[in-house]
């Protein structure tokens, strides 16, 4: 599977390491937040044996968990930014705006 930014996501994610060092996201596949790619700090992110690396964006890690990935596989990530309010614990909350996921078959 590829990862993608779209170029408003690379900037924000760049604004988001000047504030917070170094990041990585995660993609649970949950519902609610889970349903959304979050942003952490790399340090503050316990990556468990349930959860694979898929590819890097701006510098920073993206991992989704196996189970997720089985349904995500044939696809291709593109990490965007829209406005409004997304996970509760995701970095970008107090910017006003939230990552979303958009995909195309790969």
């Amino acid at each position: 599977m590829k990862v993608t930014a779209t170029d408003e996501a690379l900037t924000l994610i760049e604004k988001l390491q000047m504030k917070h060092g170094s990041l990585l996201f995660h993609q649970s596949g949950g519902c609610c937040d889970g349903s959304s790619p979050m942003c952490f700090p790399r340090e503050e992110f316990l990556i468990g044996d349930a959860d694979i690396l898929i590819g890097e964006i701006g510098n920073t890690p993206f991992y989704m968990s196996k189970k997720q990935y089985e349904y995500w596989k044939h696809t291709n990530l593109i990490i965007d930014v829209v406005k409004g309010r997304g996970g509760m614990f995701s970095l970008e909350g107090p910017e006003g705006v939230r990552f979303l996921i958009r995909s195309t078959i790969a």
